[in-house]
């Protein structure tokens, strides 16, 4: 199914367009007959409740339902666990702790959670864990009425206790309760607001807005880790711009990612029709527009979060001139810098930080490249330091392009697409990949009859800058190469 929801209802729904909508759900949900039939009857049997909850019943009634599924029951975790054995394929109890116990059934991801009633204490970074003792009081503590509604079993009776298909009906994100006592509760519930409207396109609920607004700050209690996660999933829903826009018209985002609203302070090199914010935003769109060039194709973090990121060095760089212009000189070097601290600071894998730092501190390379005056060995050089993020190169360098002259839009893209072609060329003709002097450390060593040491690397730089300035040479005139090297150097 399409990861794209249907276009939200223009006004509010009629009671017969709710009823179509539910029996689509119900329609939906008789997929899953092997896994809700078996599971309500063992529960039932055992006294205990149970009902598919929150993202499932949403997306079901999207139309659009996935292979996670969750639930919510009255069983506390030690009886949820011994009603699976047997039943499940595999049984896991990592989120016992916040009363979840985890399963795989066939094709199915299955999470089963006792009823809850969680809140943050005022300086707690994370929450207390409260089991509640219905479903309706269960659905009370959810973060959105779209998340709120469930399908109890085994007799399959939708509940909808806070009008959430009215409100996906019309595409519209509240709380069940007040905002301030949801995010009261739970701050994260902020960033899932803006991670929602990023990922299904809906708007917030005024009400929500403003109490994100006031309540900003209190996002600071919870983990980096838990933002992270959340930022992540926003940058990879289908339209992220929504997302970080409300993060940075709250205020959320001075908070998470302070480097993006700081953008909106700078008027981008050109003096145009935009500022260095807008520009970001339209990059980080036309990037995933090109997505499809990648290997992987996308939707693809590092590329996009690249994008995100490619100018924050523009701010510390500022420098105006006697003529009235701006320059933003080494605001790359400046960005890969800032983009490690805060990705650090977030608790992104080391790899993740290094790859999108690396796109940012290249960003500017092909700008040199002129109307196509570089050198074969500086090809070489370009191909090298993007090493394995040269296809995200590709991408970012082609979407950082949001001129509206059409002119110098197709000029730039012209010279990319001969960069293209020659990176293409050389690596019929060499093992760009590769890029390795012809003489390993060994043949170095024995060559010029020395042992290991500082003179090897020494003479491992001079031929690999000898590779890329010349291309592939062999065996027996590397070795010439070296030797006169070696002859021509002057006295230790």
């Amino acid at each position: 199914m399409s990861d794209e929801p249907p276009a939200p209802a223009a006004g509010p729904p009629d009671e017969r367009s709710m009823r179509a909508a539910q029996a689509r759900a119900v329609q939906e949900l008789l997929r899953l007959s092997p896994v809700v039939d078996e599971l309500g009857r063992r529960f039932t049997a055992a006294g205990e409740q149970i009902a598919l909850v929150g993202g499932p019943v949403r997306d079901a009634l999207l139309g659009r339902l996935h292979h996670d599924l969750d639930f919510t029951t009255s069983a506390r975790p030690e009886t949820t666990e011994k009603l699976v054995a047997g039943w499940a394929d595999a049984v896991w109890d990592m989120g016992r702790s916040f009363g979840t116990i985890g399963c795989r059934k066939g094709e199915w991801q299955v999470e089963i959670t006792t009823y809850r009633s969680d809140a943050y204490a005022a300086d707690s970074r994370k929450p207390a864990v409260v089991y509640g003792d219905s479903l309706a009081g269960d659905l009370g503590r959810r973060d959105f009425t779209v998340n709120a509604m469930a399908v109890t079993l085994p007799e399959r009776r939708f509940e909808d206790p806070f009008g959430g298909l009215e409100d996906l009906a019309a595409g519209v994100l509240r709380t069940p309760g007040t905002p301030q006592e949801s995010f009261s509760d739970d701050p994260l519930r902020m960033m899932r607001a803006a991670r929602f409207a990023a990922q299904l396109g809906f708007d917030v609920d005024p009400a929500v807005v403003a109490a994100m607004t006031d309540m900003a700050e209190r996002i600071e209690i919870v983990s980096a880790e838990r933002v992270r996660d959340e930022l992540v999933k926003l940058v990879l829903a289908p339209r992220p711009r929504k997302g970080l826009s409300l993060l940075v018209e709250t205020g959320l985002a001075e908070r998470v990612l302070p480097e993006l609203p700081a953008l909106a302070l700078e008027r981008d090199e050109h003096h145009r029709h935009k500022d260095v914010y807008e520009h970001t935003l339209t990059v980080l769109e036309q990037s995933i527009d090109l997505e499809h060039r990648l290997p992987g194709g996308g939707p693809d973090f590092v590329s996009r979060f690249a994008a995100l990121m490619h100018d924050v060095g523009k701010p510390r760089t500022r420098r105006f001139q006697d003529d009235g212009t701006v320059t933003f000189h080494h605001h790359d070097v400046v960005g890969a810098k800032l983009t490690r601290k805060r990705m650090k600071a977030l608790r992104f894998a080391n790899d993740t930080i290094d790859d999108v730092a690396s796109l940012v501190e290249l960003h500017l390379r092909f700008h040199g490249y002129g109307s196509g005056e570089w050198t074969d060995s500086a090809v070489r050089r370009y191909v090298r330091d993007a090493g394995d993020q040269l296809d995200r190169l590709h991408v970012l360098t082609r979407a950082d392009c949001t001129t509206r002259n059409k002119r110098k839009a197709d000029r730039l893209r012209r010279t990319y697409d001969d960069l293209e072609a020659r990176i293409a060329r050389l690596r019929e003709e060499e093992d760009l990949a590769s890029m390795r002097p012809d003489l390993d450390g060994n043949q170095i060593m024995e060559t010029l009859g020395i042992g290991p040491g500082r003179e090897v690397g020494a003479a491992y730089q001079f031929l690999l800058q000898l590779r890329m300035d010349e291309g592939p040479l062999g065996e027996d005139v590397a070795r010439e190469r070296l030797l006169e090297w070696w002859r021509s150097r002057p006295p230790a």
